[in-house]
């Protein structure tokens, strides 16, 4: 997990910078079409982080692409401000979905990517994605998103069960612009403002505890001693503590969980010629 954590690390820091870490070889890109947040990362064969970009996003709803032609502009733009970053063309990319969604929002997922100049090769769930980097082998992948949470479990390195639930950060949101009586886009900034972080949990707490409760639910009849949690929705600091409590088994969140889906997703990608 050590090494985890200073990969997640690094790819943070070049996104923050604008910048790439050296290269030799081919690169792998993943796509993550997320409710909250498009991601973008970039490895090398090897699967170290090379460059990544991100943007705000409103184009997709509970796993849905509700805005087609805004998700493909975005993921263009962010694919042209990393081929000028690293000097090449990135062909093709890797994607990842929601588990349990339609086949139908599959296809569309698939064809923002391609609309958007790639050449898609993969397309995972998101959990698994996530999975891939936190090295888990047993146990569960809880993805809390800006509009779903999707569960995974893994046994032997394997997936046995999957579940999407429509409930994430947007309801954190929601409870915020209700609680204060402000506008979403007032309560969405209010949310991840860190300085005010003390003030929001407490407000967004039962909204934790309730995704808990749905996860706790859909871990009844397996046996999953720990459950890692990542994604956009959960960094916040006493998140970890108050779901483990809810849920009543052992949790762990890594640090920028925001970038661990989008990270797994390159990982399971095919390279492309640098």
């Amino acid at each position: 997990m050590l090494m985890t954590k200073e990969v997640l690390s690094e790819f943070a820091e070049l996104i923050r910078e604008n910048k790439c870490n050296p290269y030799s070889g081919n690169l792998k890109t993943g796509v993550d079409l997320g409710t909250a947040n498009i991601v973008i990362a970039v490895t090398d064969e090897d699967n170290h982080p090379v460059a990544g970009a991100t943007a705000v996003s409103k184009v997709v709803k509970d796993g849905i692409v509700v805005d087609f032609v805004g998700a493909m502009q975005t993921v263009r733009r962010l694919k042209a401000q990393l081929e000028e970053l690293l000097g090449v063309t990135l062909e093709t990319a890797a994607t990842a979905v929601p588990p349990g969604i339609m086949d139908g929002n599959v296809k569309c997922i698939s064809n923002v990517v391609e609309g958007a100049g790639f050449e898609v090769i993969n397309v995972i769930d998101e959990p698994t994605a996530a999975a891939s980097v936190l090295e888990i082998t047993d146990g569960a992948v809880v993805d809390v998103g800006g509009g779903t949470t999707g569960i995974s479990i893994l046994k032997d390195g394997k997936v046995i069960f999957t579940a999407d639930e429509p409930t994430g950060g947007t309801h954190m949101t929601l409870v915020l612009a209700g609680y204060y009586g402000i506008p979403i886009e007032e309560a969405e900034k209010l949310k991840k403002d860190k300085d005010k972080e003390n003030d929001v949990f407490p407000i967004i707490k039962p909204v934790v505890e309730k995704m808990a409760s749905i996860v706790k639910r859909f871990l009844s009849g397996y046996d999953v001693d720990c459950v890692y949690v990542v994604g956009g929705a959960s960094c916040f600091d006493e998140f970890e503590q108050t779901f483990e409590k809810a849920l009543g088994i052992t949790t762990v969140k890594t640090n920028d969980a925001l970038l661990v889906t989008p990270l797994g997703i390159a990982w399971n990608a095919a390279a492309d010629c640098a």
